[in-house]
């Protein structure tokens, strides 16, 4: 019975996948069939492989590694994702959640983690550099109005900070130059996302988490 875990690394650094690969290699039920340096370069070559994982780096030109899943996730393909990231913010951690990645591994530690890393994903299970576990424990904890922020775009972002400085939907079309109809849709689909609703419950709901936005 064949067990071995094809993968598929895309990172723009050709130095890191390199290394990557080197760690990798050393792990004989283990195998890196292709490498990319872009994100649409790596969605090709996964289409086209189907590898058991997906080792991506989050930033990397032409797509990065949230665009890449969020297409993974539209051709329904049967690929586990693992990220490699310079960043531990928060935030950044609990956009990967929401997209239901399940390896999220800082490049600092990617040496010591990645086959481990690789290997637990692939059996179904979350890995997380231990450095940043607190984050799922914390994510258990939230809020799940709080949860809902970490799916709101840039320009929803702005517009719940807006609303948080008393500025009405006209306000915020001047200074964003869209219609004021926009503001309104927009208004709606971040309820949608938040879960709330209610006469005023954004405004609400944008003061008492300023700090957050």
């Amino acid at each position: 019975m064949n067990t071995e875990i094809s993968i598929v690394i895309a990172d723009d650094h050709p130095i890191v996948r390199k290394g990557l690969c080197q760690v990798i290699a050393q792990d004989s039920s283990l195998k890196v069939i292709a490498e990319a340096d872009d994100g649409e370069a790596a969605l090709a070559q996964i289409q086209r492989l189907r590898p058991t994982i997906a080792v991506l780096d989050v930033e990397m030109p032409k797509l990065d590694g949230f665009g890449l899943v969020r297409e993974l996730q539209k051709s329904r393909l049967p690929v586990e994702v693992v990220f490699l990231t310079l960043h531990g913010e928060e935030d950044l951690f609990y956009a990967a959640m929401e997209l239901a990645v399940k390896g999220y591994i800082l490049k600092e530690s990617a040496a010591s983690e990645i086959v481990n890393g690789i290997k637990t994903v692939a059996a179904g299970q979350h890995y997380v550099t231990p450095s940043l576990t607190s984050y799922l424990l914390q994510r258990r904890n939230r809020p799940q109005a709080l949860l809902g922020l970490d799916q709101l775009t840039a320009t929803e972002r702005s517009i719940v900070q807006m609303i948080a400085a008393y500025k009405s939907s006209k306000e915020i079309a001047e200074t964003l130059f869209i219609h004021y109809r926009t503001v309104e849709n927009h208004r709606t689909n971040i309820c949608q996302k938040l879960g709330i609703r209610g006469h005023n419950a954004l405004l609400k709901f944008a003061l008492q988490h300023k700090a957050e936005l």
